[in-house]
């Protein structure tokens, strides 16, 4: 659904993202990791179009993005970034309303009422419905933010680093409810992510980047490897594999 083709991007004489080529795949969710630095988040926000490629091209089925208006492109792909924040005082379900803008332009139709109910139900996020946004702790705005992105009803989820500075059970409840966005509804999730364990047990698809180039790409289960991670990481890594999915150790490494 979206390839890369040579994709290029520098910030002043530092390069960031180097001769990038990438596709990924449709209905699953594909993980970007790497260590800091590695260009991910802005691999994604190009992908976004929040970002322009200085050169190279991001095809969304077939077609290049920068030849689709913005307005049309918002009804395939939505984005969240990286610990979003709104200024205005608002509750969650006005905050959710936000991610039918691409269609009803703040005049919500009864279709639209329809799936922002639907986006809060899907998080179980009813009982937070008339909540306001700064009343909530910050696992719970996170996920009135992934709700606002579900009803945005589009193809493709870019989501950066949704999981930043989450509890382990929060974090959880965001992977468990991309995992069935991805089974239940075929949506395709692209998602930055720093947690090794998390990127393995829920993710169909792995890229890995290192200082702007692409390191190794392909299905979990074939790509997640103990050499693979080490030299990604420069960590001693151990994997394990149980009913429960995989441990990515890399606990008291002393670095390679």
């Amino acid at each position: 659904m979206i390839k890369i083709h040579n994709l290029h991007k520098s910030y002043g004489n530092k390069s960031v993202i180097t001769n990038l080529n990438l596709e990924f795949p449709s209905q699953q969710i594909t993980s970007l990791i790497g260590p800091n630095g590695a260009g991910k988040s802005t691999l994604l926000m190009m992908m976004a179009r929040l970002s322009r490629a200085d050169h190279g091209e991001i095809l969304f089925k077939k077609k290049n993005i920068a030849e689709i208006k913005i307005a049309e492109y918002a009804k395939h792909v939505a984005t969240l970034r990286q610990s979003p924040d709104f200024k205005l005082r608002m509750t969650v379900e006005e905050l959710v309303a936000y991610g039918r803008f691409p269609y009803c332009h703040g005049k919500l139709t009864a279709t639209d009422q329809d799936l922002v109910d639907e986006a809060i139900q899907f998080l179980n996020l009813e009982a937070l419905r008339s909540s306001y946004l700064d009343e909530l702790s910050g696992g719970q705005r996170q996920m009135a933010f992934l709700a606002m992105t579900i009803a945005q009803q589009t193809d493709v989820l870019l989501l950066d680093e949704p999981l930043n500075n989450l509890d382990m059970k929060h974090a959880v409840q965001i992977m468990q409810a991309l995992r069935r966005l991805c089974d239940e509804q075929g949506r395709t999730i692209i998602l930055v992510i720093h947690d090794i364990n998390f990127a393995a047990n829920y993710s169909d698809h792995i890229v890995a980047l290192k200082h702007g180039n692409l390191r190794f790409s392909g299905p979990t289960q074939q790509v997640m490897t103990e050499q693979r991670l080490t030299d990604l990481y420069e960590l001693d890594f151990e994997i394990s594999n149980s009913t429960r999915g995989y441990m990515c150790n890399y606990f008291n490494s002393a670095g390679v």
